[in-house]
């Protein structure tokens, strides 16, 4: 019954262009059923094709850092110094942890070789003889199918010694997190896998001159390195032309909420988000209507359903007032009170900041504090404008992204949803529950 329940997530629409996915549900964790749908033929062509020629083919795809910055990867590996006295390294960012996003797990759970075979074309891009695998904490079960298809791959000969005849050595490893939103930043992760505590590095240096182990560090998302194969298969220009420009390829995007067809489709990068609400997903449930739109993971500032005809890509996506970040779409319907959205986002952040630096640390906690008492009716009008000055006085101020994740949503809850607020004040319930309760905390 599990395994049932894990694949009702494998929907699909006609519109959907299968790359990433196109194993997904065929087996292919088996490595010889991998083999038998074209695995590891793109990296004996990468080895042919030589470390500056893999960067270029890469660069020429657009494809874009799938974890959430959206980051030119192939500009990024081009940052690696070609000369360095330190072992150069690979890292898999597997740390899927964002809110509304769930499309690293499905390709972890049914593509594991293809992530392999990603972290292995970008050692050959940097000159890396080692790389990690770094996984979600909470994801173990996922934890045992990347061991397994690690062993697989050694047991083969793919990665060791003489990888494919062409005399590179090259070490892959699975790491396990410990549960830490945190560590989903890069240099955060980099701590984690140093056995420290998981907290962010002040940069620069950046991780591409100093990073794990004070070597030169690439670190790329699942879904990115798990693009790569494909890429050097297919040509860079192929899979740029899948997309619009500068955003090259698909894009696993995580479709939740009160919809008839939530899940996980694979779409063309600049595919438009009000068509996917409507189409791929079949619209709202019935009786429902929408009332906006959360189009990146919960770290991202919401949209009105006026906002929505827009192409999902990072530019048009940014152009819009939010991000593309993680391809987590979260539809909110009708009955959904923005004030306790905006709570129940506070509250993660909150539990999830690692309290190295006070804006953060301090922020999350008063944003909380006044959203609970809010939420349960205790709220003064005060609060609203307090609320947005807390908020925009967090951005820019912390040492990684989490206090911006934190801060960007409740100045566009209070800009775009400021009735709702308002609706709250003098001692009032929420006026979408029969009977407000404090939210536990």
């Amino acid at each position: 019954m599990q395994n049932e329940q894990r694949m009702a997530y494998l929907v699909s629409h006609p519109d959907e262009v299968k790359v990433v996915s196109k194993r997904f549900g065929l087996g292919a964790t088996s490595l010889d059923r991998y083999l038998e749908l074209d695995g590891y033929k793109a990296v004996p062509k990468a080895i042919q094709m030589g470390a500056d020629a893999i960067i270029n083919e890469v660069k020429a795809s657009n494809l874009r850092g799938r974890g959430g910055a959206g980051f030119p990867t192939g500009m990024k590996w081009s940052f690696v110094p070609k000369q360095s006295p330190k072992p150069k390294y690979v890292l898999c960012n597997g740390d899927e942890s964002e809110p509304g996003t769930c499309k690293d797990r499905l390709i972890f759970e049914h593509d594991p070789h293809a992530v392999i075979e990603g972290v292995m074309i970008a050692a050959l891009a940097v000159g890396s003889k080692a790389g990690y695998i770094y996984l979600r904490g909470e994801y173990r079960y996922l934890l045992e199918i990347m061991e397994r298809a690690v062993a697989d791959a050694y047991a083969r000969g793919f990665i060791g010694k003489n990888i494919f005849g062409s005399g590179v050595d090259l070490d892959i490893f699975t790491h396990s997190g410990a549960g830490a939103y945190e560590v989903g930043e890069e240099s955060a992760l980099m701590e984690s896998l140093e056995g420290k505590r998981g907290v962010p590095r002040i940069r620069p240096p950046f991780p591409a001159v100093v990073g794990l182990w004070g070597g030169p560090t690439v670190i790329n998302n699942a879904e990115t390195l798990a693009s790569v194969p494909h890429i050097i298969l297919g040509g860079g220009e192929w899979f740029a032309g899948l997309g619009t420009p500068r955003n090259g390829g698909t894009r696993l995007f995580c479709m939740s909420g009160e919809l008839e067809r939530p899940g996980v489709y694979e779409l063309p990068m600049g595919y438009n988000l009000k068509k996917m609400i409507y189409d791929v997903s079949g619209g709202m449930v019935k009786g429902k209507t929408l009332k906006g739109v959360v189009p990146g993971g919960s770290s991202v500032q919401i949209l009105t359903p006026d906002e929505i005809d827009v192409a999902m890509d990072f530019d048009s996506v940014l152009k819009a007032g939010s991000m593309l970040g993680s391809g987590g779409v979260i539809v909110l319907d009708n009955t959904m009170c923005i004030v306790k959205f905006a709570l129940r986002v506070t509250q993660f952040y909150q539990h999830e900041s690692c309290g190295w630096c006070i804006p953060c640390r301090e922020g999350t906690d008063w944003m909380k504090k006044t959203l609970v008492r809010f939420h349960s009716g205790g709220g003064v009008a005060k609060d609203i404008d307090n609320l947005k000055y807390l908020a925009e006085n967090m951005l820019g101020r912390t040492f990684c992204p989490l206090g911006d994740a934190a801060a960007m949503p409740i100045v566009s809850y209070i800009q775009k949803y400021r009735q709702e607020f308002e609706d709250h004040l003098n001692g009032k319930p929420c006026p979408f529950e029969k009977a407000a309760e404090p939210v536990a905390v």
